[in-house]
């Protein structure tokens, strides 16, 4: 990933904040047909440190167990917000012109290598696991043990569990510190005027982001 410094983010909450914030992964592979992408949600725990260990679940009928069973390199993707950045924003194309649309956005890539797990309680404790974070946000949150016990075992015996320690995790948080202060001001007013969900989420970054680091 092109990465100039001043969109670089290292502190490794913030990614790890994304990471819960966006489970849904793509993760990129290479299989026995070249590369390959598949959209997997996980769950993130904090240990071992620095970065933490990516733990989710594919069908067992899914051909990337084969690519993975000896322990295979992988990247998992986390895609936070995003938005178009219009040049009207810039108070500056009134007195020079010289500016261009962009996009800005947050991701985190996550690399390190995947391993298959076939054991049951495993499967269970990262179902579970996986269901309370992301049921938190609901008024009667679903658990695994309101579905019936054999339909349960039943779906545990047609999944295999995924796991991948990260060792490297890289961020990029670009929203416009590469700007003068008044444009970055005008474009987050831009944003905010928008009816974009992800548009506020990325003028919220921009308020948090250190200013001008280019």
């Amino acid at each position: 990933m092109y990465l100039p410094k001043h969109f670089e983010e290292l502190n490794v909450a913030t990614m790890h904040e994304l990471i819960r914030a966006h489970p849904l992964a793509t993760l990129v592979t290479t299989s026995s047909a070249g590369i390959d992408a598949n959209h997997i949600p996980f769950h993130l725990a904090e240990l071992p440190e620095p970065f933490g260990t990516l733990r989710g679940h594919v069908a067992r009928a899914n051909p990337i167990l084969a690519d993975i069973a000896t322990g295979a390199p992988a990247l998992a993707i986390f895609h936070g917000p995003d938005a178009y950045i219009t040049p009207a924003w810039y108070p500056t194309k009134k007195e020079t012109g010289k500016v261009v649309p962009t996009w800005n956005y947050a991701v985190v890539h996550a690399h390190g290598f995947l391993k298959p797990v076939e054991d049951k309680d495993w499967l269970r404790t990262q179902l579970e696991a996986l269901t309370t974070h992301n049921e938190a946000p609901f008024a009667e949150p679903w658990a695994v043990s309101d579905a019936p016990e054999d339909y349960v075992e039943k779906l545990l015996g047609a999944i295999v569990g995924i796991e991948m320690v990260i060792t490297r995790l890289v961020g990029k948080w670009k929203v416009s510190q590469n700007q003068p202060p008044r444009n970055r001001a005008s474009v987050a007013e831009g944003l905010r005027s928008t009816d974009s969900a992800g548009a506020q989420a990325i003028a919220d970054l921009m308020d948090d982001a250190p200013q001008n680091r280019a």
